[in-house]
């Protein structure tokens, strides 16, 4: 059993299918189909249901997936480490940002991070906060933004920013008429804009939707946050924003809540996992204007 056995068979797993691990893996889907049959041979178990498009694991191939996920990490780890000590003007920084964030919070941070690092690669996925969790637990990013108080488990973080939520409304709408806030059961009146499954915005008010009487009038649901605030502007609904994206729109109001509402941003990588110098100058850079630091010597 060896390194390429394990990622082969961690791909098969992660796409459920035999060809697509192939395209991942940019090899022959007979390659692949030779692998995962010498690895079941050489250990004397099968690894995998095979159903006629779909394969699954088998209690066996549950066992051995979680040591295999756990060596890959570690091939990785010490690859970036010993590139590193072979040459430190030169990484990789793989992070996930919210939409909503990417475009209106970190342009300005990614520019001036740039400037500071000019060698350094920095790669940006933007994902709902729930998608980009899964992602930093795959090894598919090495940090990300996500949304909460608390770091979930199996995650480290640091806190990033605390932002208010805000209505938002077109400028003419009677709920922007000089008052100073709006309450939950003002806004759930109007017709709704929401954003879709998988996105922090839609989970809040998914969740005060449920602990309150209301019964909303949802009329579009949208993962493009550039689209909810056109159609905010056509007067079709309100929405929800974080305040720093609409508070300089002319066209939108922003409305406080009362009580108010507030995010709570973190930036989150995987706790196990080796966090190279290159990302640790990310997120000390990111973190230096909170007055939060992280060490980054070696």
């Amino acid at each position: 059993m060896d390194r390429r056995m394990l990622q082969v068979f961690s791909e098969v797993v992660r796409q459920g299918s035999f060809t697509r691990a192939a395209e991942k893996l940019y090899i022959a889907q007979p390659a692949v189909s030779i692998t995962i049959r010498k690895l079941e041979e050489e250990l004397e178990l099968t690894l995998l249901n095979r159903q006629e498009k779909q394969v699954s694991l088998t209690t066996e191939g549950e066992g051995l997936l979680r040591h295999a996920e756990s060596i890959l990490d570690a091939f990785a780890a010490a690859e970036t480490e010993m590139a590193e000590l072979r040459d430190l003007t030169h990484g990789e920084v793989r992070i996930g940002i919210p939409p909503m964030l990417s475009s209106y919070y970190f342009p300005k941070i990614i520019g001036e991070f740039r400037r500071c690092y000019p060698y350094l690669q920095l790669s940006v996925n933007g994902e709902g906060a729930a998608n980009l969790q899964q992602m930093i637990r795959k090894g598919e990013i090495d940090m990300g933004v996500i949304a909460g108080a608390e770091v979930p488990d199996g995650l480290q973080g640091k806190h990033l920013l605390r932002e208010e939520i805000v209505a938002c409304v077109p400028i003419d709408h009677p709920l922007a008429g000089g008052q100073p806030a709006i309450t939950l059961a003002e806004f759930l009146r109007e017709p709704l804009i929401l954003y879709q499954e998988g996105y922090f915005m839609r989970k809040l008010m998914d969740e005060l939707i449920a602990d309150s009487d209301a019964t909303p009038q949802v009329i579009f649901e949208t993962n493009l946050f550039t689209m909810v605030r056109s159609l905010v502007k056509q007067q079709m609904g309100v929405s929800t924003f974080l305040r720093m994206v609409v508070s300089d729109d002319p066209e939108l109001a922003a409305v406080s809540f009362d009580p108010p509402l507030h995010l709570d941003l973190q930036v989150a990588w995987k706790a196990d996992r080796y966090l190279s110098r290159s990302n640790r100058a990310f997120l000390e850079f990111l973190l230096q204007g909170g007055g939060d630091r992280l060490d980054t010597a070696t």
